[in-house]
């Protein structure tokens, strides 16, 4: 086994005054100087910089397979991503974006299970969307460890109607599910996007559904496809094993039939993995723009923020939160999931000044 990753990083606020000394990622608001060029073989991984002006020179040196493997890391992370088209809205990835959950289950680790109301879970996401929220994630099923599991025909019930309410008011709905039938009906009551905690692999359906339904695919990493997400989580380096299982996932969703432009990652977060592995990914979160799709990041009110802040409930883990969020949003996270859309919608904005400021100043 040799492999090679790559992770951008020595982001600089302006590119102006650094001509051929940094590169803009994935089309987003932010310029790199560096990649951490990690290769990888059976027995151990190196890790080691090399700046952007020394790029092909280093490339130049790489054994041919390595050499090619990189040319397609290079292309992916520097290439723009393309708009995402959720029914009359369209979404543009030149700059990250908050996606509000709104968990329509009775036993929701974050909110009690005030949501499986419809009249209050429609408030609630109406008030995220008048916040800033640029897409609504609606679930039915609570996919924490331990939680039971739910029939499909009562996961659509739940969510069905607030789908329905919200996509006829013209908010942008993505559908927070594993399973085919759910993601039919949801589509069918103007849900624009599947986000799928299996990346379309528990449900024998999900890949054909997903392809019909012609909209945006989320496919998030978990160590299992299994009714239980969480088991099985062994890696030898979580980073790049992780980013090994979704490029192997986004292949076989293209061969399905889905076009990579409607492809988004997400590296699962708490989703069978150790506070350890989780914070690795975290931090070299940028790692993934060279699987070539958006990534969506959502460590909202998750353990790993209580286990680093004395043991804080859900429910007092909005600061942990939003430092997260924008972790993600400085290495290129294209789409923030969150429960706090309001807040989290002021941080951004508040990075997004200090970036067109940046840009702007004369070199």
């Amino acid at each position: 086994m040799n492999k090679i990753y790559l992770r951008p990083t020595g982001f600089v606020e302006s590119p102006q005054g650094h001509e051929g000394e940094c590169l803009r990622l994935a089309g987003h608001m932010l310029w790199f100087s560096q990649f951490e060029v990690i290769r990888r073989t059976a027995s151990s991984t190196q890790r080691h910089m090399v700046s952007v002006r020394q790029w092909d020179q280093f490339a130049d040196a790489l054994p041919d397979e390595e050499r090619k493997k990189a040319a397609i890391l290079f292309e992916r992370i520097t290439a723009a991503r393309p708009a995402l088209h959720m029914g009359a809205r369209t979404i543009r990835l030149d700059q990250p974006h908050v996606m509000g959950i709104i968990n329509a289950t009775p036993d929701s680790f974050s909110d009690g299970g005030k949501n499986i109301d419809v009249d209050v879970a429609a408030e609630a996401a109406f008030a995220m969307s008048s916040a800033g929220a640029s897409i609504i994630d609606i679930g039915g099923e609570s996919t924490r460890p331990g939680a039971p599991l739910v029939w499909e025909g009562d996961e659509l019930a739940r969510v069905e109607p607030l789908v329905h309410r919200l996509s006829g008011a013209g908010t942008a709905v993505s559908i927070d599910t594993r399973k085919a039938s759910v993601m039919e009906g949801a589509v069918r009551a103007g849900a624009a996007m599947i986000n799928d905690i299996s990346a379309l692999g528990y449900d024998d359906r999900a890949l054909e559904v997903a392809r019909v339904s012609d909209v945006p695919v989320v496919l998030m990493h978990a160590p299992s496809q299994s009714s239980d997400p969480h088991k099985d989580g062994v890696y030898d380096d979580v980073v790049c094993d992780v980013f090994d299982w979704l490029e192997d996932r986004i292949a076989a969703v293209e061969a399905s039939g889905i076009k990579r432009d409607k492809i988004l990652v997400d590296p699962g977060i708490g989703f069978g993995k150790s506070l350890t592995e989780n914070l690795a990914i975290i931090n070299n979160l940028s790692v993934y723009h060279g699987l070539g799709c958006a990534i969506l990041f959502g460590a909202s009110r998750k353990r790993l923020i209580g286990a680093l802040s004395n043991e804080a409930d859900a429910q007092h883990r909005l600061g942990g939160s939003i430092f997260l969020a924008m972790k993600a949003v400085e290495q290129g996270a294209h789409i923030i999931r969150v429960h706090d859309a309001a807040e989290t919608v002021q941080a951004v904005q508040v990075w997004r000044g200090l970036r067109d400021a940046a840009l702007t100043v004369s070199a």
